[in-house]
């Protein structure tokens, strides 16, 4: 039933848009001049549509992009302006369905695309014949109405978004209101399109062809030029994102055993002493045999969260596997990385885990061992070193858990 009320919106548009067209009943300009405008504007904007942003708001489909129908409307009028989208239009229909780009929705979207276009042209249009006698009476009265004449027009196209939006129940109270009308465009937006639909305008009214191409040429150049870099930094973002995956343990959100082995590549040579420890969590199994690993998994977060706040920011904490983590101190003499870490142990001891079992809230109460070995990594290798804290965390367990066992490497 939504969809149906949508639609009939997008046909409203374009049943508005028909009737001005027919209203209109001839082009205001002459055929030569309209077929030599409408070439030039269809091959550029066709060109254009490549640097459009398409977003979703809930269920509705936005493109953004640099329109110049406002410029093309003012000029040819009600008929020429529907003309010119109907083209336009299909052609991009036309284009997203050879290369697979259109979703079930296209063709309607496209008779949506027409009709509001359409109808924000005819207002452009009406405005700008109504107002320009009396704007040209004060400086820069022609910009200042070109303004105007954008603003209203993206209000308009912001208002069919919304009126959309209430029907299909995206807009629950006044607060959602304001960023559908905004609809992602910025003031940048608003002066770029001014000034290029001014301009083009102009050069229209004078029949400046070669002008009007190489306006639109520049905007390409420059259009091209900033859609390129904002790809490479997409490109970048989305590398940095993936390689942060790669890194990051998803239970904890905290560097995982592939981070540490990096890290460890770094400090391998290093001539400062560091210590490595290596801990896990006392009697694990029990916790998830009696309750669940839904239980565990929280124990674990808990336990790395423990980990995370209580060591300082010269601190690696790494989930290095399951329920045992590895811990990188640097820059601290030997006295202290053991007094830290025995610090931990007794938070970790003196605090409970809050989490949900069968419906009910229970408390678990865990502890923690620790091996902590001490050593320059350019005189003992790092692989070493993490093989002597292990055998330092075996010996913690065996002595009854809940336990640190520390040592240091004698040169």
């Amino acid at each position: 039933m939504i969809k149906f009320r949508e639609r009939i919106i997008d046909f409203s548009l374009l049943i508005l848009a028909i009737f001005f067209a027919i209203y209109a009943r001839d082009i205001d300009v002459d055929y030569i001049t309209y077929i030599q405008a409408f070439v030039i504007y269809w091959f550029f904007s066709t060109l254009y549509y490549h640097f459009s942003l398409t977003t979703r708001k809930g269920n509705i489909k936005i493109d953004y992009g640099i329109s110049y129908s406002t410029s093309f409307a003012i000029f040819t009028g009600p008929l020429g302006a529907f003309l010119f989208e109907f083209v336009l239009r299909f052609t991009i229909y036309i284009y997203k369905k050879i290369t697979n780009k259109a979703d079930s929705e296209e063709f309607l979207d496209t008779l949506y695309n027409i009709g509001s276009f359409t109808v924000c042209g005819v207002l452009a249009y009406s405005l700008y014949h109504w107002l320009i006698s009396f704007f040209m009476n004060f400086p820069f009265g022609y910009w200042i109405l070109l303004l105007i004449i954008v603003a209203v027009v993206f209000i308009t196209s912001s208002m069919f978004l919304l009126l959309i939006s209430i029907i299909d129940g995206q807009v629950h109270s006044w607060k959602d209101v304001p960023k559908y009308l905004v609809s992602g465009r910025s003031s940048l937006d608003i002066w770029k399109i001014t000034i290029s639909n001014g301009l083009l305008l102009i050069f229209l009214q004078m029949k400046f062809w070669d002008l009007v191409i190489v306006l639109f040429i520049m905007n390409y150049i420059l259009s091209r030029s900033i859609y390129s870099k904002s790809q490479s930094i997409q490109h970048k973002n989305e590398r940095d994102y993936f390689e942060q995956l790669a890194y990051t343990d998803f239970l904890t959100a905290i560097p995982n055993r592939a981070a540490m082995g990096k890290m460890m590549e770094i400090l391998a040579t290093k001539t400062e002493p560091i210590a490595i420890i290596v801990t896990d969590i006392d009697y694990f199994k029990k916790i998830n045999d009696s309750y669940n690993h839904a239980v565990g998994d929280r124990v674990i977060q808990s336990f790395a969260n423990i980990l995370q706040t209580k060591l300082g920011d010269s601190e690696n904490v790494f989930r290095s596997g399951g329920e045992e983590f590895t811990i990188i101190l640097q820059g601290l003499d030997y006295r202290t990385c053991v007094d830290k870490i025995e610090q931990v142990k007794h938070y970790v001891t003196d605090n409970h885990v809050t989490s949900y079992y069968q419906d009910n809230i229970v408390h678990i109460h865990f502890t923690a061992s620790f091996g902590l070995y001490y050593f320059i990594p350019a005189q003992l290798s790092i692989e070493k070193g993490y093989i002597e804290a292990d055998t330092l965390l075996i010996e913690a367990k065996n002595k009854g858990r809940n336990s640190l066992c520390y040592n240091r490497h004698q040169a």
